[in-house]
């Protein structure tokens, strides 16, 4: 009992997250509560990491795709196409050439995964 409690804490919702925590730290973070289908928490390490380093393009775009990817395994497809959508516009830029393409080709593979779902429903009438 005491080691489920303290594995529910270690995956509560932090209030106030280390702030000498790198971004990779929080990116693993944020990862870990994910596999353990934490999203809110995971969510959390996620917006922190768009919060405390907006400048560092290989981490917002991580995070960024995460929490798009979250959204997509949650079946919630209105609010991961939103996000993967804005993630891809920033590959519409003239600094394109400075991001990750890895996020760009796995977006646009969820995208077309998801527009197949909808189709799917559309056909069935789900």
């Amino acid at each position: 009992m005491a080691l489920l409690l303290a594995t529910a804490a270690c995956f509560s919702v932090p209030d106030e997250i280390s702030t000498e925590l790198t971004p990779a730290e929080l990116i693993q973070r944020a990862q870990e509560a994910s596999d353990h289908n934490r999203y809110k928490v995971s969510f959390r390490y996620y917006e922190t990491v768009l919060e405390r380093f907006p400048t560092n393009m290989e981490y917002v775009c991580a995070a960024e795709y995460e929490i798009a990817f979250i959204y997509y395994k949650q079946k919630k497809y209105n609010e991961s196409k939103a996000e993967f959508a804005s993630l891809l516009k920033r590959y519409d830029t003239p600094d394109a050439e400075l991001l990750p393409p890895k996020y760009r080709i796995l977006s646009e593979k969820i995208m077309a995964t998801i527009s197949e779902i909808e189709a799917k429903r559309n056909r069935t009438g789900d």
